[in-house]
């Protein structure tokens, strides 16, 4: 039988070994404590904490320290917007600058009433399920394909799908970037929300092929490379181009496309 006295000695043993081995973990977390950059996590307060890496970082807490650090440039958070660019600004004593608002588009005007199915879904609700399938259910392999997964994973409520295609809510908007990354046919790209051109299709296919599949698809006619007097609509892979920085949102390009797949923004 086991006596009162070797049971206490066991808790003490026991007890004491504890006291040891939490001590020893006292000085570790002393001794190989990571330095706190009071700095970056004064400017990680004022981020908004969607970790999006739309800023072009791997998160807030990246951008936060690269601020701190001054290697990176105010206003890159899309999400917090210009509130949030001032904020940090008047923080870290740097100029807020001018901040440029972007917004999402959908480069893609292939609606139920202008396009083709090329069979009958029967799987996943899901746009990256239907992609695997001929890169989706219609006549377009470039086109939406409606099921609205980019809408999903939004979580400002800016993207919605109508008529089987998604579309944007500038207002609503972050440019998180959250949307591009889930739209397996890459259409949504985040752009400026200064007014300018955009080609509202995104089919490389030839003018005959996207003519069949959708009466919205751009052709690659050229008529607004021959109008656009600033350079700025070049035709590549049968498919029209804007470049943002040479668009003067004159609005000529619009006008003599035939299928009417360029909006003015």
């Amino acid at each position: 039988m086991f006596l009162l006295s070797d049971i206490l000695s066991a808790v003490t043993l026991v007890g004491v070994i504890g006291l040891i081995v939490g001590v020893v973990l006292v000085i570790a977390s002393l001794v190989f404590a990571v330095p706190v950059d009071e700095r970056a996590a004064a400017v990680r307060e004022q981020l908004p904490g969607a970790n999006c890496g739309a800023c072009g970082f791997s998160g807030c807490d990246g951008y936060a320290e690269a601020l701190s650090k001054g290697k990176a440039k105010v206003g890159l958070c899309t999400v917090g917007g210009e509130e949030t660019a001032k904020a940090v600004a008047s923080l870290i004593g740097a100029d807020a600058g001018s901040f440029e608002k972007k917004t999402a588009v959908v480069h893609c005007s292939g609606t139920c009433d202008v396009t083709r199915k090329a069979a009958a879904y029967q799987g996943e609700k899901s746009c990256k399920a239907a992609s695997m399938l001929y890169s989706g259910v219609g006549k377009c392999t470039f086109g939406c394909i409606g099921f609205g997964d980019c809408a999903a994973v939004c979580e400002y409520g800016a993207i919605s799908v109508v008529n089987g295609a998604a579309i944007v809510d500038r207002d609503k908007c972050r440019a998180c970037g959250a949307c591009v990354a889930a739209c397996p046919h890459g259409l949504i790209v985040i752009e400026p929300a200064i007014r300018h051109a955009s080609v509202m299709c995104s089919s490389c296919d030839k003018g005959n092929v996207t003519t069949k599949a959708c009466k919205a698809g751009c052709v690659g006619c050229m008529r607004c490379t021959k109008a656009c007097e600033a350079g700025a609509i070049t035709v590549m892979n049968e498919h029209a181009h804007v470049d943002f920085d040479k668009c003067t949102a004159c609005g000529k390009c619009a006008e003599v496309c035939p299928r009417n797949i360029i909006k003015m923004i």
